[in-house]
């Protein structure tokens, strides 16, 4: 397989969906279901991007991307949320927080299959 793909949700019907969007582009999926176990998979496995949800109990998107963004080790790794938050402000706050880009739900395989190509 190729690279890996880190993908972070919670919810297990997007993971899935999103496991195979990257499989199916030849890409290895890893996944994670918080900002916490994100942080530590990141750690652990070194993908080459990471799709990260928003809203999730516990950690959520922001804050894991925040800390991976701060942390050496996992600084250069690419962030892309995917998410149902879609207002200006989403967009510009996950900037902020170190994101390369934001992709709404519901989104199209295509939209994910262009950051993979573009980041991974």
């Amino acid at each position: 397989m190729g690279k890996k793909i880190l993908i972070v949700d919670d919810s297990e019907a997007d993971l899935k969906h999103l496991e195979q969007i990257v499989s199916g582009a030849s890409y290895t999926a890893i996944t994670a279901k918080s900002g916490q176990e994100a942080i530590e998979r990141a750690k652990s496995e070194k993908p080459s991007l990471i799709l990260l949800d928003i809203i999730m109990q516990g950690m959520d998107g922001f804050s894991a991307c925040r800390e991976m963004s701060r942390d050496p080790a996992l600084a250069g790794i690419p962030i892309v949320f995917v998410s149902s938050k879609n207002q200006k402000a989403d967009h510009l706050w996950a900037s902020r927080q170190g994101a390369k880009g934001l992709i709404s739900k519901p989104y199209q395989a295509e939209e994910i299959l262009t950051q993979l190509r573009h980041y991974a």
